[in-house]
């Protein structure tokens, strides 16, 4: 599936793939974050942390009505306020979508997969 933006110099065609991978980018850099989580777990086999390689396993990106949707499910730290740590993720993903793809985001939903204790 893939957005597409029609501009003055033509059109411009985004694929999900590119959205979920700068939504994970950004999601991992927000504090109290330690990963992301794929979001079939049993299926995927996965229990562990993602790698940057693999964010869109963990994102997933609906376009609904015109409107774009998108799914994160990530891994918090312990200790951290979970309902923070969340809204600051939301706020974090519409604002460089916005900024770096020009895209209007609807939604931004968090799943919490998992709570992990960060080894010092």
């Amino acid at each position: 599936m893939s957005i597409e933006l029609h501009t003055n110099d033509g059109l411009v065609t985004i694929t999900t793939d590119v959205i979920a991978t700068i939504a994970g980018g950004t999601a991992v850099e927000c504090y109290g974050i330690v990963g992301m989580a794929s979001k079939s777990q049993i299926k995927d086999n996965i229990s562990e942390i993602l790698r940057k390689e693999n964010y869109s396993k963990g994102i997933v990106v609906r376009q609904e009505d015109g409107k774009l949707h998108i799914d994160l499910y990530i891994i918090v730290s312990y200790g951290t306020k979970i309902s923070e740590v969340a809204h600051n993720v939301q706020s974090q993903v519409k604002y460089t979508l916005s900024q770096s793809l020009g895209l209007e985001i609807d939604s931004v939903n968090i799943f919490i997969q998992g709570v992990r204790v960060e080894k010092e």
